[in-house]
């Protein structure tokens, strides 16, 4: 069975103007998938006063925008950013759409999909483009989206396929696609769309936003310093701060530690928390389960310390120092202070 071409979809989200990270590692992960299937890129833009977003859209990718334009549309709601995305789907009838696993995505995402009656894999890790043989009905799909995420509370990891010619839909955990560098030569067309919306559409109004800084930020820190389970408890979690802290790094955590109360959950690396890549990754008393290294294999250096020899975190890591982090970490401390 020969599905349908259809391009590749991502709903671009923004904020006052500034492009989401992870609306651009995903147009950069659309044109790897359109590649493949000898289809285009294109980007679903909306808010108000949007002209400033359209070229980085072009230099990361996208080959078309639809941007809609309109004060309803700003700030976010659900409800209106979802009729105007179901309206273009109708009208283009893309293959796949793609939304950032975030708060917007999440709410966006799914309201789609229900009014679409189409599925959406929710918080994928991966995603490739592959046949599918479905040997228990007997039908042979080419080219679908594998959908790849965790599964079980990540003890497993499960390949998704949506078999219906409607949009093979995604939300994407942020941070574990490779965002590359834009290509300001990249040049694309723009299509405005003028958006039909109703009163029902716009039932929600937004009378006040608070608005605070978060106070972590892990995605876009070059040294982080990350503490597990083995660090023993939340006054040895000092250590691992003062490391950081010498360092010039982040502090970030396992979920095992997260877990036990030991630090925040904004702090967690891992499937279940946030993807890193920095330039150094020191993980003291983290065993490295492959729910932890799918966050944070990608760092340029990764050092590891752990008194387990067999610990699975040393697969990964450039340089692994086997013993107790209680008399190492005290001492890579005085060393870094004293060089400073």
């Amino acid at each position: 069975m020969t599905d349908k071409k259809g391009n590749v979809w991502v709903f671009i989200e923004q904020e006052e103007g500034k492009i989401a990270d992870v609306s651009l590692e995903l147009v950069c992960k659309a044109r790897e998938l359109a590649g493949k299937l000898g289809t285009k890129v294109e980007g679903v833009l909306l808010g108000d006063k949007l002209t400033s977003c359209v070229d980085p859209l072009y230099h990361y990718g996208c080959e078309t925008v639809y941007m809609a334009e309109d004060p309803r549309l700003e700030p976010f709601t659900v409800q209106p950013y979802a009729k105007v995305i179901i309206d273009l789907i109708k009208q283009h009838k893309p293959n796949i759409l793609m939304f950032g696993a975030t708060h917007k995505g999440r709410e966006l995402g799914p309201r789609v999909a229900s009014e679409k009656l189409a599925g959406l894999t929710a918080d994928c890790t991966e995603l490739e483009i592959d046949d599918f043989d479905d040997k228990v009905n007997k039908n042979f799909y080419k080219d679908k989206l594998m959908q790849i995420r965790p599964a079980f509370g990540g003890n497993i990891i499960a390949t998704i396929v949506n078999t219906w010619d409607d949009p093979q839909m995604v939300t994407v955990r942020e941070g574990v696609m490779k965002m590359d560098a834009p290509d300001t030569g990249r040049k694309g067309k723009l299509v405005k769309v003028v958006p039909e919306l109703s009163d029902a559409d716009t039932v929600v109004k937004v009378i006040e936003r608070v608005r605070e800084e978060k106070s972590v930020n892990l995605k876009g820190a070059q040294i982080i310093v990350a503490g597990g389970y083995g660090v023993g408890s939340k006054d040895n979690f000092k250590l691992i701060e003062q490391l950081a802290e010498a360092l010039g790094g982040e502090i970030a955590a396992s979920r095992a530690a997260v877990d036990a109360g030991w630090i925040d959950h904004d702090h967690q690396v891992g499937q279940t928390g946030v993807t890193v890549r920095p330039k150094l990754y020191i993980a003291c008393g983290i065993s490295g389960s492959i729910q932890h290294r799918a966050g944070m294999d990608e760092s340029m250096k990764i050092i590891a310390i752990n008194t387990d020899p067999d610990a699975p975190i040393f697969s990964v890591a450039h340089y692994g120092i086997v013993g107790d982090l209680n008399s190492i970490v005290p001492q890579m401390i005085k060393a870094f202070k004293a060089k400073a």
